[in-house]
């Protein structure tokens, strides 16, 4: 019953998480070239999508639908010339938003009630874990491989959710 509460609170407050992480990145040292070089619009849109279907992205998705997204916005970072450094900062400074918040809201004052729902918490560690990952490996690919960029099979791939991307 905790966990579910947790999760609805996060989603329910998810355009705020966004706005306070988007605050966080703006005035942040360690992340210039993000940004500088992505659209402020479309980094808001990807925190709140994270924040806001928390519950699906947890309960609901594969680890194969969640590597497919994140390595398509590892290729999409590497192609706008996102420094790795800086894409796993501000992964890192999502789940961290994420913690505060909860901190904030006094979710993680209650031991007994924490050990009853410790599953979620650890879900939610390997979710930004996950992310994190194939984000990398998205990102490597264009390091690694010898095609150009700009070639039409790159921007399919770093339009893979097609919402967002849809002509990047």
């Amino acid at each position: 019953m905790f966990a579910l509460r947790m999760i609805q609170l996060i989603e329910a407050h998810a355009e705020r998480l966004s706005e306070k992480l988007m605050h966080k990145l703006e005035c942040s040292t360690i992340c210039p070239e993000l940004w500088q070089r992505v659209p402020h619009e479309e980094l808001k849109l990807r925190t709140h999508e994270i924040y806001r279907n928390l519950s699906d992205w947890l309960l609901s998705k594969t680890e194969s639908e969640i590597e497919e997204r994140y390595m398509a916005l590892g290729v999409r970072r590497a192609i706008q010339g996102v420094p790795f450094s800086e894409l796993l900062i501000a992964i890192v400074a999502t789940k961290e938003c994420l913690w505060e918040y909860l901190e904030r809201e006094h979710f993680l004052d209650e031991p007994v009630e924490l050990l009853g729902d410790l599953n979620l918490l650890h879900a939610l560690a390997r979710f930004f874990d996950r992310i994190a990952h194939s984000a990398a490996l998205g990102y490597e690919r264009v390091q690694k491989d010898r095609r150009t960029p700009t070639s039409d099979s790159w921007r399919r791939e770093a339009a893979a959710d097609g919402r967002v991307w849809k002509g990047a």
